[in-house]
């Protein structure tokens, strides 16, 4: 169930993508090919399953579609399932939506930023209240009102941690990356603080591999910019599943065990 409402999310994700950037409306006009402005029928737009009765071609114009939109609304309903699965399994079943709404946030972040190099404000602000609400649902539900505030105090924490490397090297980090700390401090604190630890250390490390991997590649210099909000993300969602057993380890490291 979780993987097909992943697959369903994703298609609307891809018109969030394609049109919020661009300032246009998430509602009218319909799916339209870009090219020729013909609109989409509703069973060319089954995700994956249209693109690829499609061969990948708009049905007016033949024009190619890109092989993205398979790949987001694949992609959002593989991370869909695994974040339910592992969810339930740390018993926090309660804190799905708010997981699932931050998950998917995350694909259309991802995939603004590396398009145009931006975190749109009207993703990431309304995101600040939609998922404070929901994890004050998941709490009522719980009785776990602790992880709500450990929530605020991680989000807090890591917000003003950004804000302070932005102020001290502002052509290093962009405020949207600011901005989006506070979203990814909650949501990893909620779970715990080995949680927010890992993730934000994932971030910069995924973030650290891919710039030198460029550099090696001979595609980029030390000077490069590297959006850092897909890093972001892939920390946070990687944390959810290692934050763990990766602070169990270091703690065992730590008192040689």
């Amino acid at each position: 169930m979780a993987l097909v409402l992943g697959l369903a999310v994703g298609s609307f994700l891809n018109v969030v993508i394609h049109r919020v950037p661009r300032g246009e409306s998430l509602v009218r006009p319909g799916s339209r090919c870009p090219s020729c402005g013909a609109p989409i029928r509703a069973w060319h737009n089954v995700p994956v399953l249209g693109w690829l009765l499609l061969r990948g071609r708009c049905a007016d114009c033949r024009a190619a579609i890109a092989v993205r939109y398979p790949v987001v609304e694949l992609l959002t309903g593989l991370l869909f399932a695994a974040v339910t699965v592992r969810l339930v399994g740390l018993d926090l079943a309660a804190a799905l939506p708010a997981y699932l709404y931050f998950t998917a946030v995350g694909v259309a972040l991802t995939v603004i930023d590396l398009d145009v190099r931006r975190l749109p404000n009207t993703i990431v602000l309304p995101s600040y209240p939609i998922l404070a609400v929901l994890l004050a649902l998941a709490a009522t539900v719980t009785g776990d009102w602790w992880a709500l505030a450990r929530a605020g105090i991680g989000g807090a924490a890591l917000f003003a941690f950004f804000f302070a490397v932005a102020f001290a090297y502002p052509a290093g980090m962009g405020f949207g990356d600011v901005k989006l700390a506070g979203i990814v401090g909650g949501m990893l604190a909620y779970l715990s603080w080995a949680g927010l630890v890992v993730g934000a250390f994932a971030g910069f490390l995924l973030g650290a591999m891919v710039g030198v991997a460029l550099i090696l590649a001979g595609r980029g210099g030390r000077k490069t910019a590297v959006p850092f909000g897909p890093f972001m993300v892939a920390g946070a969602l990687l944390a959810l599943f290692v934050a763990e057993p990766v602070a169990a380890l270091y703690t065992d490291a730590l008192l040689g065990r």
